[in-house]
């Protein structure tokens, strides 16, 4: 007996990928574990999970779960991938993926390098520093910096050196320095070392304030404030 198949089925069971990504992946510096990835996502989206772990597109696949997160994370440094925080009904937040980069660099008009021309070894200066892969949302901030705040990769290192110097290595302390360089019109390393410098000298003029009660670094104590 001939087991019946319901083509109508099999056409409403698809996923719509635009050609024009098998056509020029290659051009973007995809490869075809990455496309994979990519298709994957799609699917999942398809199926109401826009945000699935790294360990549920792994079992699709012939790759681990580190190796899934690793592809996930380059996407988003490489702006093919976004994450957006969405509210639902109940006020909740959640996180979805977002392959609009992707879309919109492969359609885009005039077809540029699909790599962002910052210096990429921002992303790994980073990691370096934490002793770990930036998580998703970091490199999103990281890229926000970049793009949204025009911020030169230069300054953006800066801003980290000095988080190190500090002994407050976590993203928050980084963004609060680059925010206030901002407000106070600093836009570059030299800048942002003359003030240094500055501060350092009046803390120095104080230093016979013998009730102080912690000891005020001589960086931009100003970012302690909320």
């Amino acid at each position: 007996m001939t087991k019946f198949i319901s083509f109508q089925n099999i056409l409403q069971n698809q996923v719509q990928v635009p050609a024009r990504l098998f056509e020029h992946y290659v051009s973007l510096g995809l490869n075809e574990t990455e496309v994979m990835v990519i298709l994957q996502l799609i699917r999942f989206m398809q199926a109401n999970n826009e945000f699935p772990t790294p360990e549920e597109i792994a079992k699709r696949m012939k790759i681990n779960e580190k190796d899934c997160a690793h592809i996930l994370r380059k996407l988003i440094q490489n702006h093919f991938l976004s994450i957006e925080q969405l509210k639902n009904d109940q006020g909740q937040i959640t996180e979805a993926y977002n392959l609009n980069p992707l879309w919109e660099t492969l359609f885009a008009e005039q077809q540029q390098a699909p790599v962002a021309e910052h210096d990429g070894t921002i992303f790994v200066l980073f990691e370096q520093e934490f002793g770990r892969p930036l998580s998703p949302f970091e490199i999103e901030m990281i890229n926000a910096w970049l793009d949204e705040d025009e911020l030169a990769p230069a300054l953006i290192k800066a801003a980290l050196r000095e988080s190190v110097l500090m002994g407050k290595l976590n993203f928050k302390y980084i963004d609060r320095i680059l925010r206030e360089w901002k407000k106070k019109g600093i836009h570059t390393v030299e800048e942002a070392r003359d003030a240094s410098k500055a501060f350092h000298e009046a803390q120095t003029a104080k230093k016979d304030d013998t009730d102080k009660k912690r000891d005020t670094s001589i960086y931009y104590n100003w970012l302690e404030e909320e």
